[in-house]
């Protein structure tokens, strides 16, 4: 299975791959309603960027084999497409209690800015292209492959 793995020493913090993934997760598909406006509304990129003087890397689901953030889930909300070997998150399930917050070992499961929801990396499946956030990343610090 392809999957999204961050390439630490590319990485220069200009956070476009953020952008890209709360875009192509929005309801309008617009960058600048996207980033102005359905961000404000709890929009969330579901990849971050984490850097500080010396490094940077973009931090986004790991969609682990036996996943931590499922095994912590109590509603359901989260659970595992072994077929597809992805983790996929129901926001209609979920109880905002953020024990897969605080299971997942990556960091990689955030909280809304609105706090009631988090978000978890789908890896772009509707796109034919790949990834939003691996497309937009201007040096490669995001690559989309099987390992």
């Amino acid at each position: 299975m392809k999957l999204i793995y961050p390439q630490k020493n590319f990485c220069m913090g200009c956070r476009l791959c953020e952008i890209a993934c709360l875009t192509v997760n929005s309801e309008s598909r617009d960058l600048k309603t996207a980033y102005c406006s359905e961000r404000l509304t709890g929009l969330v990129s579901k990849i971050k960027v984490f850097n500080n003087k010396e490094i940077s890397i973009a931090v986004n689901c790991r969609h682990c084999a036996d996943p931590e953030c499922v095994k912590s889930c109590i509603s359901g909300a989260l659970k595992s497409d072994f077929s597809l070997g992805t983790v996929e998150y129901d926001k209609a399930k979920c109880l905002s209690c953020f024990s897969c917050v605080a299971a997942c070992p990556y960091g990689a499961v955030f909280i809304s800015p609105a706090g009631d929801h988090v978000a978890v990396c789908n890896l772009c499946s509707e796109r034919l292209e790949g990834p939003a956030c691996v497309e937009a990343c201007p040096n490669a610090a995001l690559v989309y492959e099987e390992r």
